[in-house]
């Protein structure tokens, strides 16, 4: 028995969601997700019963983006241990240390079963690390055994964490099974993002410096807050925000086209559309995972090293110099620190591309078999696959790599000016509002004119 098949095994002991016996309405699949949307949000306020409330933190915010984690509270790990989960078993599949093909309804299961098992098992070790490293308390001496808490405490905190974890992955699988709309990790993310800009143009704490760019305004009308220090937002930050997301609905409807024809349709011309932004946002999202997964691992690593640790604090350097910084002001206070995060991320943005390419199978090589096999072939060339992966990769390199550069640009750019919601969140969130928007209009469209689900092989 394989790994994946061991992974599998237990995923079919766990209690999952049942798929619906007759898909329900466009309108009842959004009542449910609005549902599993109230869910959450109830679940990133609700603290973790028997840590201190003014220890809990507040989750850098890349992490709370990416992860839709809230510290402190049941969500303190977000969908962490799903992201985790589900991009290694990818990357090893797509490298082929995992033989499974996932076009295929057998495997594409046992994958998903997979996943669900091992996003289990991360997120028992991360909620263990938590509580091992001290992570709510105070250290009183030695790592993982010196806190001020004491077993019982940490034993809870590591239960609650672990089931937040599993009802998670049970709202993800509702909502992927027909019961809701698309999945719960992008309305997850979306929803924190939502609520980042929320917080960043009206968020206030009473009796505390003054947050939010609006109550600011207010506080003290005749201060200048084209920047303001500290990462808080200010007007630049706003003016940036519907700047980009202007920029990112524009590119989002750009297209590359590629004239084809069909022989068997007497040589009607047509042709494939790539869009411009060929890896989508896949290739920060995958640079913010990583730097993500690093500062969550700092935490960890002050539970096990103990925090006056050397190489704990050479970890943190390294971290803070690729984390990046919020705002015009902390971009010109430590300029090497903008740099170092603008290189790297640039760097690891085009190679997370070209390894999602090869991996999610955009390379030209599978994209001229899939050509093939539906019958197309470009005017004036052979019908030869190797012909056309040539052809292809004049267009599908190109694009990879500048596609690469523009969502990392975007990123790095927004963070540099302070968009609200971080440069990552906008880029995310504008790309999830368009993958609900065409999946709304595609079920609007196939319960208006029903001939559409039969034609198409749809369930009735």
């Amino acid at each position: 028995m394989g790994v994946m098949d061991f992974l599998a095994k237990v995923a079919d002991r766990i209690p999952t969601v049942a798929k619906p016996a007759q898909k329900p309405s466009l309108y009842r699949r959004l009542a449910w997700t609005g549902i599993v949307l109230v869910v959450y949000l109830v679940m990133s306020n609700i603290p973790l019963y028997g840590i201190p409330e003014q220890q809990g933190g507040t989750a850098l915010d890349i992490q709370r983006i990416i992860f839709a984690s809230s510290a402190g509270t049941l969500m303190e790990l977000g969908i962490g241990p799903i992201v985790t989960a589900g991009l290694i078993l990818q990357v090893l599949v797509g490298a082929k240390l995992l033989d499974m093909d996932l076009t295929n309804p057998e495997d594409r299961k046992k994958f998903t079963a997979a996943q669900k098992t091992l996003a289990l098992f991360f997120g028992v070790f991360e909620a263990t690390m938590y509580a091992l490293g001290c992570r709510y308390w105070q250290f009183t001496g030695s790592p993982l055994t010196g806190c001020t808490a004491d077993w019982t405490q940490r034993l809870l905190v590591i239960v609650q964490l672990s089931f937040a974890v599993y009802l998670v992955i049970l709202m993800d699988e509702m909502l992927q099974k027909g019961w809701g709309l698309g999945s719960a990790i992008s309305l997850f993310i979306l929803a924190g993002v939502a609520r980042g800009v929320m917080w960043n143009l009206l968020g206030f704490v009473p009796g505390q410096v003054v947050y939010g760019f609006i109550p600011a305004l207010i506080n003290d009308p005749s201060i200048m807050l084209l920047t303001r220090p500290n990462g808080f937002p200010d007007l630049t930050g706003l003016f940036a925000t519907f700047a980009f997301i202007a920029l990112l609905v524009y590119l989002q409807a750009m297209r590359v086209e590629i004239p084809v024809t069909s022989p068997r349709m007497r040589g009607i011309r047509s042709k494939v559309p790539l869009q411009f932004i060929y890896v989508t946002n896949i290739p920060i999202l995958l640079v913010g995972i990583l730097v993500a997964d690093l500062q969550l691992f700092a935490g960890l690593l002050q539970g096990m090293l103990g925090p006056d640790s050397k190489f704990l604090q050479y970890y943190n350097t390294f971290v803070h110099y690729i984390s990046p910084p919020r705002g015009v002001v902390q971009s010109l206070e430590d300029p090497v620190r903008t740099l170092v995060f603008a290189v790297s991320w640039t760097i690891m943005a085009v190679l997370f591309g070209y390894l999602w390419v090869e991996i999610a199978g955009l390379n030209p090589r599978e994209q001229a078999e899939k050509l093939v096999k539906s019958g197309l072939e470009i005017p004036g060339m052979r019908k030869n696959p190797k012909i056309l992966e040539s052809v292809l990769a004049k267009y599908i390199y190109p694009l990879t790599l500048l596609s690469s550069l523009i969502v990392a640009g975007i990123a790095i750019t927004a963070d540099i000016f302070g968009v609200y919601g971080t440069g990552m969140g906008i880029l995310l969130a504008v790309g999830i509002i368009n993958q609900y928007y065409t999946m709304i209009t595609y079920e609007r469209s196939l319960e208006t004119y029903p001939i559409l689900r039969k034609l198409l092989g749809e369930e009735v």
